[in-house]
């Protein structure tokens, strides 16, 4: 493959693509359910015969080396992760285009507060196999009764003759998936055509993108160019784009609403934004880590601290859905051994040197608001009340906060989840840790804290990451949110089921990975995560995965287990 060009983009070759993308999006309109499934396979086809070079460039971009023990992270959360949101929007058009629903062959029940959940993990017999003890939900907003749920899904996608314009993708550039995902959504559910501009983190994909998104090009669905800020506004300026969806964070959010500086004080004063046309986004935010306390064995320790470990480091913390605050019961015998276990986790997972922009600065800014934090192997740990600073700066860096209330059980718990509610930045996503014995013990009132929880993504003995790449649940802030109070984003994106309206996406998995889950009575065979800091076979894991995802198969299975199994 040639090297990519990263020049910005110039603005007689923005507006070209622009009108390249209305002819498109006109077509599009016109298009059959059927032939937008069967062009959703060809993507499909077209990211696995590219997710080799998918990977280096993200690697190189991020300035991996090959050899290095968390390159897997990048087949995880690069062409897997398109692979199956590629797959799945394509069965959703099937089911669409065969006269029935997305929903088709999904369980459909009841969450707390009167609201139903859809079932999107496990959904066949092949993933109740890989993902073996973890299940995901789809929460619907209260009072929505289930006909409704399944009358409306879809959205726009089984609707022909609709024109939805042009809309503007602003990519991330932290996770290479991301840019890909959004341009789908948008087709998908609304029947857009986008122009992708990614963000310089990731200009070097430009070919790579290209290629595997090669037949939505093909089709003038689709655009990407490379560009800096100054591309980026004339294209939110642009009388051609009928829409703006970002992935960023609520500075850059607000400066494309309402501009900078005394513009944006004059406009938000008269509610006269700067920008006309809508827009969605998915900003972030501080991600709690709630650990309702227990009687806890060494080993329970162990992996909980270095699955808290994870939820940092992974991607050297450059992640919107890092946890950033752990929260504490000031009042658990094992708190002080639960946070040596930490120390020591954050001190043993493989180093990763921050390498998106601004990050050191956001390190010494956390450095200087805590001259007491622990620097640990290249990370913060400190400790903070309420009030901190750490509550409201979503710091995109390996830098790890603390905090203790009192109370134990259920009290705890009703408290922690006030704090998370009250004194944190942001509504993206939650995680809660607990013993399965004690969330028994505490029952209802167990599953009432949840749906407390003002979180657009809950893993409970999970981590909100996997449910970014679980291709059928949602992914977006708590509904609520508006253009002059944007928090962590406004509406949502993967869907793959297409729910109209869906309030969250709730992620469960194992206490204890295999074979203690087991030993310990939970039905769980699953190992290790192989996104876990210290795994050993996270790049085998991450190829093989990749490959299964390409051409599903039970023969293909079997390498990705072996694999997990080394971790």
């Amino acid at each position: 493959m040639s090297v990519t060009d990263t020049r910005a983009t110039t603005e007689r070759e923005l507006d070209k693509a622009v009108e390249e993308l209305k002819a498109g999006a006109e077509r599009w309109a016109r298009l059959p359910v059927a032939d937008r499934g069967a062009l959703f396979r060809r993507v499909h086809a077209a990211i696995a015969d590219v997710a080799e070079e998918w990977v280096t460039a993200a690697a190189e971009a991020k300035h991996i080396a090959p050899s290095a023990p968390y390159t897997g992270e990048e087949w995880m959360t690069g062409p897997y992760g398109a692979l199956e949101s590629a797959a799945t929007y394509a069965r959703s058009y099937e089911a669409l285009a065969a006269g029935g629903s997305p929903l088709e062959g999904l369980a459909v029940g009841t969450a707390p507060g009167g609201r139903v959940a859809v079932r999107v993990l496990p959904r066949t017999a092949k993933e109740w196999v890989l993902f073996n003890g973890f299940k995901a939900e789809v929460w619907m907003p209260p009072g929505v009764p289930e006909r409704q749920v399944r009358d409306e899904a879809g959205l726009r996608a089984g609707t022909v003759g609709e024109y939805g314009g042009v809309g503007l993708v602003l990519g991330a550039g932290n996770v290479s998936s991301i840019a890909p995902l959004d341009a789908f959504y948008e087709l998908v559910a609304h029947n857009r055509a986008s122009l992708v501009k990614l963000n310089p983190t990731f200009a070097g994909l430009l070919d790579v993108y290209r290629t595997a998104l090669a037949p939505l090009i093909e089709a003038g669905v689709v655009r990407i160019v490379n560009g800096d800020a100054a591309v980026g506004a004339y294209l939110t300026r642009h009388s051609g784009v009928d829409k703006v969806h970002i992935t960023g964070s609520a500075v850059t959010h607000d400066a494309i609403v309402w501009g900078t500086g005394e513009e944006a004080e004059r406009r938000r004063a008269a509610d006269d934004p700067r920008l006309t046309v809508p827009i969605t986004s998915e900003l972030g935010g501080v991600a709690p880590v709630i650990v309702v306390p227990g009687r806890w064995s060494a080993a329970d320790l162990r992996f909980q601290a270095e699955h808290v470990a994870t939820m940092r480091l992974h991607n050297a913390g450059h992640n919107c859905v890092a946890g950033q605050v752990v929260v504490l019961s000031a009042d658990w015998a094992q708190k002080d051994a639960f946070l040596a276990e930490l120390r020591r986790a954050l001190a043993t997972t493989p180093p990763r040197g921050t390498w998106y922009p601004g990050a050191d600065a956001k390190v010494a800014r956390a450095a200087e608001a805590h001259p007491d934090a622990e620097r640990i192997d290249g990370s913060l740990l400190m400790e903070i009340a309420a009030d901190d600073p750490a509550c409201a700066d979503e710091y995109f860096a390996p830098v790890l906060a603390w905090t203790q209330l009192p109370g134990q059980g259920t009290a705890f718990l009703r408290a922690a989840v006030g704090f998370a509610n009250d004194s944190l930045y942001g509504t993206l996503g939650a995680n809660v840790l607990v013993r399965p014995e004690d969330r028994r013990a505490a029952g209802a009132v167990f599953d009432a804290a949840i749906a407390d929880l003002r979180y657009g993504n809950i893993a409970i003995n999970a981590w909100t990451g996997m449910g970014f790449l679980l291709s059928g649940a949602t992914w977006g802030a708590f509904p609520g949110h508006t253009v002059s109070d944007v928090g962590s984003g406004i509406d949502v994106v993967h869907n793959g089921h297409l729910l109209a309206g869906p309030e969250r996406s709730v992620v469960t998995g194992p206490f204890r990975e295999f074979p203690r889950s087991v030993l310990h009575g939970e039905l769980s065979l699953f190992p290790k995560p192989p996104w876990f800091g210290s795994s050993r076979s996270v790049t085998d894991t991450g190829r093989a995965l990749t490959r299964y995802a390409a051409a599903p198969s039970w023969k293909r299975l079997v390498p990705v287990l072996l694999a997990a199994f080394r971790s």
